[in-house]
Parts: structure tokens; C-alpha cells; sequence
């Protein structure tokens, strides 16, 4: 079904299928559910109180718990513009995020909001607010706090990414979908949370990161998304009941291996290419291959002359940058997203990806390294300019330095560590390779990423 709204969704099962199961969730210590109906009633009354708040853009510490999960609806319900927070974030990120995105509320932990409640604004104009039907909800790239930009999508760009998704990959009514992926991230919210609802499927709302090496025997999933690390995760402890039959992969590079490992125990397995500014995913990977993807009904693909992939998607594009024309413009071109990815399209019309052609490096948990910045101050620790950051096939993060570069692999690595060690686990180089030619670069003396072997 293709919905326009959160709350005709939500409405529209819970007319047909009333007690059908919406939501699971754990409350002390025991598995609730929370039907349709359930959840079309907590809504209307949290909206009801909200009648009482003065706000014109929440922010919403996405947790992922049933209260996050209403608030979220109800809001969009009320026409109020919403900024969703990630409560993991440090507090300079989040501060920054809160400002520049005219919060004047903040949902969630009270501590967490009282600690960033100074960060807040004065809330938008009147002219500018959101309206019932036209809900502007405000998603955040990641990466630094410079270079971590609001992304302006709406609930029917959501709506309209679900239905892509569900088209290509149904979910049925008696599915169960373990939502393990954190709702401030679009990946999260549409393939955790709203492709199973749009589907008249049951979500069950993962109990943190604590959890994870039990969560699937505790909610007995059928279907699950996560990011590359969390799947290698889940394999590596065996943490996979034996009711799930379907994983959706996403948000990062995925190493064979790990994609090859669902085949090896019956699962069916689907990779997903998409990005924050498509309101999620553009591509799903169907058949035996999981790198020839075929293109969601909604949008068009076509790859440019360098070969970067450019994304046509009225429904599901975002409408810009948060008060930033300047970056809008750069990558919204004639009505084309240019994604700075590179891919081609095969003889039998599927998307692959080739690489990235932005300075923006993806890492397997969908984390992203701004690398222009990474690899300086690596540069200035061991006193060259002439290295690169990259991702070798097994997914580890790769310096490569070029020109005869000093010293072996421990040695360098051993030079980097009072850099590397403030940096978190994901962030830390695995390995070092030695080039004894300059590295590529244009004629303005940009790397040439996409020629750079990480091997």
C-alpha cells in the first residue's frame, strides 16, 4: 500500500486489522504488544497534549523505545517540524545539531534534556513552520560536527521510501521485523520501523545495543536490517534464531563474506544502496547476486560521463539542506541528485556500485570519516602529505603511503597511535600499505580516490 501519512498507516490497519500486533517491545521485564488500534489511540492522545506545548520544531531523541516511536507520529500528526537526535552523539555534535536546526523542544531522557536545553532557540517564524500535511523532518549526515548537515525530508518522502521498498521486498501481515538500528539514522527509521508497519507487519523495538547478542532469540524476527558491522556481529555470536529468514543490509560497504555467510544458513539475503537525501533506499539486490541491484519503482538512475550515479526521485528526494542553498545546490542539479558515488549499470540493468567519489568515507557500522580532515592530521603526525585513507575488500579501514614512504607497517602505526587512540574503535587503521609511486591526483592536486588500490 502506498500511504501519505504516518497516521493514515497507522490508521488504515488499524480499521481492517484492528488487534493486529503493531509494535513489541519490552516493559518491565516482559514482551507487550501494542496493536493498531493501540498505537492509533496513543497517538491521538499524545497529540492531545501536545495541544499545550509551544513548539514549532522538536527535537526527538531517537531511541527507538514505544515512546520515542509515538512521540515521532504524533508530532507528524500535529504538523510540527521535528529534528531527530541521536542520544550516542557527543554533546558538542548534538549542541550543534540543536542550534542550527531551530529546536525549541526537546523530547527524552530528562537528564540528556536538561543538560542541552541551553543549546535551544527561539523556534522558527511563522511563515516558516511545518503544517499538518506538509511535515519537514530534519535528519543529520554524519561525520563532524563542521561537516554534519540537516537533511529536510518529509513523512511522505518516508511514506514513499517504504512503499519502494515494501514493492521490491513484501513483508506479510504475520512477519515479524526486529527494528535493531537507531531511528535517528534513515536507514534505521525506514527499514527498522516504517518498511514493516507499511507492510501491515509487526515491528519489534530492539532493547539498545546490551542486546544484541540476544534480542533475536527474545523477539523471534522473521526479517531484520542492519548495517554491515551488525551483521558480522550477529554471525560472529551466533545470536540468529532460527525463525529469521530474511536480512536486509545497508548503510555501508558489506565484505563478501559477510554477505555470503546468509546464503550458507538458508537466509535470504538483500543489499541496499541508498542515502540519507533519499529518504533511505534507492536500489535492493533481489535475486542470487546481492551487488546487482534493481532500482526502486519511484526513482530513475542514470550515471554520469565520470560515472557518478545521479538519482531522479520527486517523492522520495530530499528538499535540500537545512538552510544551506549553497550545499543544495551543489548537489541538486535540474532536478538530478548528485550522489558522488560512482556505479554503472549492467547489461541486464542493474545498479552496482563502484566506489565513492565523494571525500566522504562510509564505514561498515554507517559511520562516515571526513577525510580531507582524517588524513591530515595522520599527515602531520608523520610528517608527509602523501598518503590516503581507504577501504581494502575485507572492509578494513587502509592507510596508503606513496613515494617511498619511511619505516614498515608497525613502525608507522606505532607513530600514529597518541593520534589514533582518541579516536573510536571503528576509526583506528587496520593496516598499512606501502606505494612506491606518487599518489593519483588531479591537476589541481585532489587525490584520485577512485584509482587508489586499498589491497
Amino acid at each position: 500500500m502506498r500511504f501519505h501519512s504516518f497516521f493514515e498507516m497507522i490508521s488504515y490497519y488499524a480499521e481492517r486489522t484492528p488487534e493486529a500486533p503493531a509494535l513489541r517491545y519490552e516493559s518491565g521485564g516482559v514482551l507487550r504488544t501494542m496493536s493498531f488500534a493501540a498505537l492509533r489511540s496513543a497517538v491521538i492522545g499524545r497529540t492531545a497534549f501536545m495541544q499545550e506545548e509551544d513548539s514549532s520544531c522538536e527535537g526527538i531523541f531517537a531511541d527507538g523505545g514505544i515512546a520515542s516511536v509515538i512521540e515521532i507520529f504524533a508530532a507528524a500528526k500535529m504538523g510540527r517540524q521535528m529534528a531527530l537526535l541521536d542520544e550516542n552523539a557527543p554533546d558538542a555534535l548534538l549542541r550543534e545539531q540543536i542550534r542550527n536546526s531551530d529546536v525549541d523542544l526537546l523530547f527524552g531522557d530528562g537528564d540528556l534534556v536538561e543538560e542541552l536545553e541551553d543549546s535551544m532557540t527561539g523556534g522558527l517564524p511563522e511563515e516558516e513552520m511545518s503544517r499538518p500535511g506538509d511535515v519537514k523532518m530534519l535528519f543529520f549526515t554524519s561525520g563532524t560536527t563542521e561537516r554534519s548537515k540537516a537533511v529536510v525530508l518529509t513523512e511522505e518522502s518516508f511514506m514513499a521510501s517504504a512503499y519502494n521498498g515494501g514493492a521490491l521486498l513484501p513483508l506479510e501481515p504475520e512477519d515479524r521485523l526486529l527494528c535493531l538500528l537507531p531511528m535517528s539514522h534513515v536507514f534505521g527509521f525506514v527499514c527498522g520501523l516504517l518498511w514493516g508497519l507499511s507492510c501491515g507487519a509487526s515491528v519489534a523495538l530492539g532493547r539498545g545495543p546490551r542486546h544484541y547478542i540476544d534480542d533475536c532469540a527474545y523477539f523471534k524476527p522473521t526479517a531484520i536490517s542492519a548495517v554491515p558491522l551488525l551483521w558480522g556481529f550477529l554471525l560472529k555470536y551466533k545470536a540468529l534464531n532460527p525463525e529469521l529468514k530474511l536480512v536486509l543490509i545497508g548503510a555501508g560497504d558489506c565484505p563478501a563474506p559477510l554477505l555470503q555467510a546468509a546464503k550458507a544458513l538458508g537466509i535470504r539475503l538483500s543489499f541496499g544502496y541508498g542515502l540519507t537525501e533519499t529518504s533511505s533506499g534507492i536500489a535492493l539486490s533481489l535475486g542470487e547476486d546481492p551487488y546487482a541491484m534493481t532500482v526502486c519503482p519511484d526513482d530513475t538512475v542514470k550515471i554520469a560521463e565520470d560515472g557518478e550515479i545521479l538519482i531522479q526521485a520527486p517523492t522520495c528526494v530530499m528538499r535540500g539542506y537545512y538552510k544551506r542553498p549553497a550545499d543544495t545546490a551543489a548537489v541538486l542539479k535540474d532536478g538530478w541528485l548528485f550522489t558522488g558515488d560512482l556505479g554503472r549499470i549492467d547489461e541486464a540493468g542493474f545498479l552496482r556500485i563502484t566506489g565513492r567519489k565523494k571525500e566522504m568515507l562510509v564505514l561498515q557500522d554507517g559511520t562516515k570519516i571526513f577525510l580531507p580532515e582524517y588524513e591530515a592530521a595522520l599527515g602531520a603526525a608523520l610528517g608527509t602529505q602523501e598518503l590516503a585513507v581507504g577501504l581494502d575488500q575485507s572492509g578494513k579501514l587502509t592507510l596508503v603511503l606513496g613515494q617511498q614512504a619511511e619505516g614498515d607497517d608497525k613502525e608507522i602505526l606505532s607513530r600514529l597511535q597518541p593520534l589514533l587512540g582518541e579516536r573510536p574503535r571503528g576509526q583506528q587503521i587496520s593496516r598499512v600499505k606501502f606505494d612506491p609511486a606518487p599518489l593519483p591526483r588531479t591537476q589541481t592536486g585532489k587525490l584520485k580516490r577512485w584509482e587508489i588500490r586499498y589491497e
